[in-house]
């Protein structure tokens, strides 16, 4: 079989946009979602002073995000990575519209950002990551654990 320069640089190039993309997401979550659990200033003032919620709402988001991140870079477990997924696009295009909805334009930008740089991880994710097909990821798992009859 033979494959072209083009193609080859093609799935090299794809494979580190993903890899890159997924990172930073990975760990934007992974350190927003600590920075929610302990209420940094920083995080307080934009959460409860600027866009009026409660303290409360931090420690929910810091509980998801953590493991969100963690799904994101653990092989295997496509069903997993697509809750995560759906959950940082979730996270930051509610932060984008809640900036917005307190007249806040710019602070909208970060987590707009955010929101393309998931959807691009999402996108490019290599074929072993988003095999949903029933028997594999965690459904696998279930059988194992599953007495013999």
């Amino acid at each position: 079989m033979t494959t072209s320069t083009g193609t080859v640089a093609w799935a090299r190039n794809r494979a580190v946009t993903y890899w890159a993309a997924t990172v930073i997401i990975a760990a934007e979550l992974a350190v927003g979602g600590v920075w929610d659990l302990l209420r940094t200033e920083y995080v307080r003032e934009i959460v409860e002073r600027q866009l009026h919620y409660p303290s409360y709402f931090l420690v929910i988001m810091g509980v998801w995000k953590v493991p969100g991140a963690v799904a994101l870079l653990v092989p295997r477990a496509p069903r997993l990575k697509e809750w995560a997924y759906a959950g940082a696009v979730f996270t930051y295009t509610g932060a984008a519209a809640s900036h917005l909805a307190v007249g806040d334009g710019a602070g909208a930008l970060g987590p707009s950002i955010f929101a393309v740089i998931a959807l691009v991880s999402w996108a490019l994710r290599p074929a072993a990551r988003r095999d949903l097909a029933p028997g594999r990821g965690l459904p696998r798992i279930a059988r194992i654990l599953e007495p013999s009859r």
